[in-house]
Parts: C-alpha cells; sequence; structure tokens
C-alpha cells in the first residue's frame, strides 16, 4: 500500500508541470487526496485536495485560480496541474490519503495533526527559478 508522487523538475516562472499521484495496492475512488507541499525552511502546507467520493476540492489562497486538482478512478491516479508557476511554488510535492476527511478538512488541517493522515507518499521536487 503506497502513493508515490511523480513529475517534478525545473521550471521558469510562468510554466505549466503536471504532477501525478498514484496508487498502488488500494483503489483511490473512497479517499480524500491531498497535495502537500514543503518548502525549504517552512511548514508542510496543503495546497490541494479533493474527495474522490463526491468530487468535494478545496485549494489554498496560493494556488487557487492557478492550480487544479483531478483524480482518475481508472488508473488510480490523482493529478496537480500547475499553471503559471512562481519561485514562491518551489518545494517538494507530496501526496497523502485519508479515508475520513473531506477535502475541506484536509485542506485546514493544522499541520501538527497531519501524522493523523492515513497514508503518506513520498514527494517529487519542483523547483521554481529564471
Amino acid at each position: 500500500v503506497q502513493l508515490q508522487a511523480s513529475g517534478g523538475g525545473v521550471m521558469q516562472p510562468g510554466d505549466s508541470l503536471t504532477l501525478s499521484c498514484a496508487a498502488s495496492g488500494f483503489s483511490l475512488d473512497t479517499f480524500t487526496i491531498g497535495w502537500f507541499r514543503q518548502a525549504p525552511g517552512k511548514e508542510r502546507e496543503a495546497v490541494a485536495c479533493i474527495s474522490l467520493r463526491d468530487g468535494d476540492i478545496f485549494y489554498s489562497d496560493s494556488v487557487k485560480g492557478r492550480f487544479s486538482i483531478s483524480g482518475d478512478d481508472a488508473k488510480n491516479m490523482v493529478y496537480l496541474q500547475t499553471n503559471t508557476l512562481k519561485p514562491e511554488d518551489t518545494g517538494t510535492y507530496i501526496c497523502a490519503a485519508d479515508y475520513t476527511l473531506t477535502a475541506r478538512a484536509m485542506g485546514v488541517m493544522n499541520p501538527s495533526d497531519y501524522y493523523q493522515l492515513d497514508l503518506w507518499g513520498k514527494g517529487t521536487l519542483v523547483t521554481v527559478s529564471s
């Protein structure tokens, strides 16, 4: 049972990039999946979450209007489409899953409570620099 994020890279400001979160050993279609960002020297934060049960979606204010989260039940994948990237989007992007939480509940969690999420995957690094 694991999650694996992929798709990171070195980008320029204004670029777009699609990140993927692949699940193995379980089906994502009853879970809420969140994309979290760990920037250097900063606290981990939720940037986008989606409940694959009901389609509920949460975006942090820092990415709203620029990022888009979606899921593909057939492929057991969740994607994060990142547009108009900024240097402050730099960080390791990590996906996590929880069976109980709604997308909004996951998105507004206190970072000190992140340990409660059911499953964390390994991250993928996104660097935005000119």
